[in-house]
């Protein structure tokens, strides 16, 4: 067994124990805390590979995706989406009379608000997600989907992979160890639902897992579309076997997203 997968599995088991404790058990503000580092971290390793060695945009960019998160994970805001209008326009204002070539300018400008947007914004939707009626089994059960698909795509496309999944934007992916995964996330979602959401019927269960797999590995080509467009091949090291933080979720964010709307226009 080589040193990577170890590393992998040990990771896992030190990370995954302490994580369901704090959503099952934990109380709410002790998950949006640590939403709200997840998030840092993520911005940080994003505005890292996108502007290296700009210590001024990294900052920059760091704060705006933390103001983001705010919006979603303070109780009370009624309006995120208001909240996160008035940052875009504060980036805007901000980036209009920083100095530099103006091409430049509205380029950087552009890659802030893509992070602040796809991190800041979007990951904390966890949180969201874990406040709806029934929220805390619904989060469980999105980890469990995505986790036990990526794990399976892993280790199948590891071993069996033989066709290339998308070769310009991620060569190590295969077709093999997507379809792997999806029938993982099929197994895993069906089998979880019955102790987490066991209102859910069946058939549901099957096309949400289904429709979370899917965007689950859209993710993580997503992410690794931003890591070769920078020339990067992990986005950092906190976590051994892993890479960086945003290597771990990339996978849950889109899922996490869709589940929230999902429930919010069509099921509660």
């Amino acid at each position: 067994m080589s040193s990577k997968i170890i590393s992998r599995v040990a990771t896992a088991l030190v990370g995954l124990p302490l994580l369901v404790v704090i959503i099952a058990w934990g109380r709410p503000w002790q998950f949006a805390l640590l939403v709200f580092v997840a998030t840092a971290i993520g911005l940080w390793e994003y505005f890292l590979m996108v502007f290296p060695g700009r210590r001024r945009e990294q900052i920059l960019g760091v704060l705006l995706g933390a103001v983001a998160s705010f919006g979603l994970l303070i109780p009370g805001v009624p309006d995120p989406g208001s909240w996160l209008g008035g940052l875009i326009v504060v980036a805007c204002l901000t980036y209009l009379f920083f100095g530099g070539e103006l091409r430049e300018r509205y380029q950087v400008l552009s890659w802030t608000l893509l992070g602040v947007l796809y991190i800041g914004y979007l990951l904390p939707h966890l949180f969201l997600l874990y406040r709806m009626r029934g929220g805390r089994g619904w989060v469980l059960w999105v980890l469990l989907v995505i986790m036990g698909g990526d794990t399976a795509s892993y280790f199948v496309g590891s071993f069996l992979g033989r066709t290339r999944l998308s070769p310009e934007i991620s060569p190590a992916k295969t077709v093999e160890g997507a379809l792997g995964g999806i029938g993982t996330s099929l197994l895993v979602g069906l089998i979880g639902g019955k102790f987490l959401l066991p209102a859910l019927p069946q058939p549901e269960t099957l096309l949400l897992s289904f429709v979370l797999s899917l965007l689950g590995q859209a993710g993580d080509l997503f992410e690794s579309w931003i890591k070769r467009a920078f020339s990067v091949k992990d986005s950092g090291h906190l976590l051994p076997g892993h890479g960086g933080l945003l290597d771990r979720v990339d996978s849950l964010i889109f899922p996490v997203v869709f589940t929230t709307y999902y429930l919010r226009f069509l099921r509660l």
